[in-house]
Order: C-alpha cells, then structure tokens, then sequence
C-alpha cells in the first residue's frame, strides 16, 4: 500500500513555480519521512526559489522556470520502493534530471535506473565511493549521467575523520596522560560505512611513527541504522576501557546513540560521522544528553567556509527554522546544474554533461572541482567538511582551525575557518580518566 501511495504522489509536482511558459522538471530524491530526505526538498526548495525569482534559467533565447517534483524513495526501508519511485518519477512526472539520494544499497539500484533513461543524477547525499568509481571511470558511456556534490566520497570522508580523530587523541595524551588512547568503533550496518571502519581500524592501531594514531583498537560493533536502543553495545565499550568512540552513522539509530551516550554517562568521548547531530533539533531529540557529541559535518553556527556558507545559512533559517543538514546541498546541486545549463546554452543532455564535467563552482560547502570520476575534489582548496561539536547548547565547529595539511612542504600553510572553536573533552571523560 505504501509504494503504491508513494507512486501515486510521485506523479504530482509538489512545487511548481511558473504556471505557464517553459519548465525545467527536477526530481529531489530521498527518503521524505526522515530528516535527511526532508532536507534534501527543504535545499532544493530553496534553491528553485530563488533561480526562479531572479528570472529563471536562459536557455538559447527562451526562459525556464524550475519545476520540483519530490520523490519519496523511501531509502531506509529495504524493498523496490526506491527503484520504482525513480521509475515513476522519469516515465510519469517526466522529470528531466534528478538530485539527491542517500542510502547507498538503494543508490545503486536508482543510478542504474536514471542512466537506463540516460537522466542526468547529481548525487547530494551518498558517500559510497562505488557509486562513481568503477562506474563512470570504466564505463563512461553508460554512466556519465551520474555526478556527486555532497558529501565527499567515504574515502575523503575517512581522512578528514582521520585527522579529526588525531587530534582528539593528541588532547588526551595532552591533557590527560593518556599515552595510547584506546578507541571503539559504533558503525551502523550500512555498506558505505564499511570501508571507513576498515581504513580507521588500521590507523588507530598503527604507530604514530609511520603516520598512524598511535592508539589502541579493542573493539567494533554494527548496529542496525534503525536500532532503539544502544544500551548493549556501549556497555560493552565501556568494559572494554576505551576513551573514544568513534561513530558512523547516517541513520535514525545517531539520536539513539546520543541519547544514551549521555544518559548513561559512558566514560568515552564521541567523535566520528553523526549525520543526526548535524540537525538543529539534535539536543531536543536527544532528550537534552547528546550534549558534547562531535561529527563530521558541512554547517555550523557561525562558520563561513565560503562567502556563500553563512547568507545560505540565514536564508536556510528564515524559511525553515533550522540549520542545515549536509543533505540540504541539493542546494548547491540545484545552482551548480542551472549553472551547466546556462554554459551548455543547451538543455541536451550531452551538453549539460560536458558543462557539469567543467564545474568550477564557489558553493555553500566550498570550492566544488570535478575529478574524472565526477566527484568533487577534497583537500584545503576545495572541499575539506568541518568537525563540529556540540557546545554550549549550540553546533560549533572545531576543525579545521590549526590543520597543517602539508607540513613537510609547507609548514608555514595552515588552515581554519573564522568561528571555529576548540574541541572540547565531555566533563564526565576528563572526571573518569584524570589520574588514571
């Protein structure tokens, strides 16, 4: 009943600006009952908003208007929802291009549709790297249709993890005593977090010599990213003596994580990917004790990557009354393919191809260049994402503040955002381990 409700729905543009003329048809992607897909409609939203009320998209003398059709891919449910939903979007609401997406086991089935119907894809959601890599690469002329905008490909996302993990364990040694920082990872049973829980678990263990962390592993656990309660699994990271736990999560089970994290006092600090705790509504949907919790993130109060970032941000809040997901790049995904279009000077779908390959775009996230796997590039010039903690009630950014991303070559390069702030150690951590 539900994919047949969800299909239904799919047929009808949900936003429609422009009643008359001509319009450019885009289908926002995602799953509509969970922050991250209402996101992804809230950016893009936004986006047609403003293209439309500065005049549309010239295109070879005649002028577009975007049209927006959301499409409930209901991404966190196994089962067809996802596919047919695209399906319907393309065959019956004739989107002309997509944006969005998220979980990956759903992404590769729904890429696979829209280069069947040969549908332009810019990815704003999903970080596996297979989603390109191996795709566009090896076989271009069946998937060079695909693009991704946000976030960084997991590989990326694991560095910057990586060097934000790093520093935690420095600040302990530091500040604590703690030589050989010992460190658990929660990771949710998601296929893209797999490779980020390989990658880590070799780095924490190696030494810091040979450009490692120089700490301890004692243990993963892989929740469902749907779990209700994570009682079980932090007790056991509590026995195992850890004093970081590092998270993955893009899911629901984030809150549950915060929630009873805090609740329970357990004596480890959490740092990692928390795509929940990105959200605005994160302490309130943590019942007040996701206080102190960090992730990887693209927002924070007060943090202008870019001279885009903060008016995206105020404008952002004004409309919706909360800060943005990362999912909410649907908004620089949206501008980046009107952006193509006008240099295309065509709506062909080759030629909007070769315009997106030739991306050089100042976003709300940063500086996007395309590689020839149609990823962005990560790295100080380009994109780099922020580590934000929870502080004071309010998300603020911590890294990169003093990053050094080449001190070998350039020791005198370092990086930071006005705004951010140091990383601060949970109470009940500094409490537990002091002297120990």
């Amino acid at each position: 009943m539900r994919s047949l409700i969800c299909s239904f729905l799919l047929a009808v543009s949900v936003f429609a600006v422009g009643v008359s003329g001509q319009v450019i048809r885009i289908g926002v992607v995602g799953p509509m009952a969970y922050i991250q897909g209402k996101h992804h409609w809230q950016g893009a939203v936004l986006a047609a908003e403003e293209i439309n009320a500065a005049g549309g998209i010239t295109v070879g003398g005649r002028t577009y208007r975007i049209e927006l059709v959301q499409v409930d891919s209901n991404e966190m449910q196994p089962g067809p929802d996802a596919v047919t939903a695209v399906e319907r979007a393309i065959t019956v609401s004739k989107v002309d291009f997509l944006v969005g997406g998220f979980r990956t086991e759903a992404m590769l089935a729904m890429t696979e549709v829209a280069c069947d119907y040969k549908k332009i894809f810019l990815i704003a959601g999903a970080a596996e790297n297979k989603l390109l890599e191996g795709r566009v690469d090896k076989n271009y002329n069946r998937y060079k249709y695909l693009f991704r905008v946000t976030p960084a490909r997991s590989t990326y996302l694991a560095q910057a993890a990586f060097i934000q993990l790093r520093e935690v364990m420095d600040l302990f040694r530091r500040e604590l005593g703690i030589a050989e920082p010992r460190v658990a990872i929660l990771a949710e049973q998601a296929e893209w977090a797999t490779p980020i829980v390989t990658f880590l678990t070799l780095q924490v263990n190696a030494p810091l010599a040979v450009g490692g962390l120089g700490g301890r592993h004692v243990g993963t656990w892989r929740p469902s990213a749907l779990a209700t309660s994570l009682t079980a699994e932090l007790t056991a990271i509590e026995r195992a003596g850890a004093h970081i736990v590092f998270t993955v999560f893009s899911g629901p089970v984030g809150v549950v994580f915060g929630r009873d994290w805090g609740r329970l006092q357990i004596p480890v600090a959490a740092l990692g990917i928390n795509v929940e705790a990105q959200a605005q509504g994160w302490l309130e949907a943590t019942g007040g004790y996701g206080a102190y919790a960090a992730t990887v993130g693209i927002y924070a109060d007060g943090v202008a990557v870019t001279p885009q970032t903060l008016p995206f941000i105020e404008a952002y809040r004004a409309r919706f009354g909360e800060l943005p997901l990362y999912t909410a790049g649907t908004y620089d995904a949206i501008y980046i393919l009107a952006d193509a279009i006008r240099r295309a000077g065509s709506l062909g779908t080759d030629a909007v191809i070769a315009a997106l390959e030739a991306t050089d775009y100042v976003g709300t996230i940063g500086r996007i260049v395309l590689d020839k796997t149609h990823d962005p590039l990560w790295g100080p010039e380009h994109l780099t994402g922020l580590g934000v903690q929870w502080q004071d009630g309010a998300p603020r950014a911590f890294w990169p503040r003093e990053w050094r991303p080449d001190p070998g070559n350039r020791p005198d390069f370092v990086v930071g955002f006005p705004g951010t702030v140091p990383y601060q150690i949970p109470p009940w951590v500094v409490v537990h381990w002091q002297g120990k």
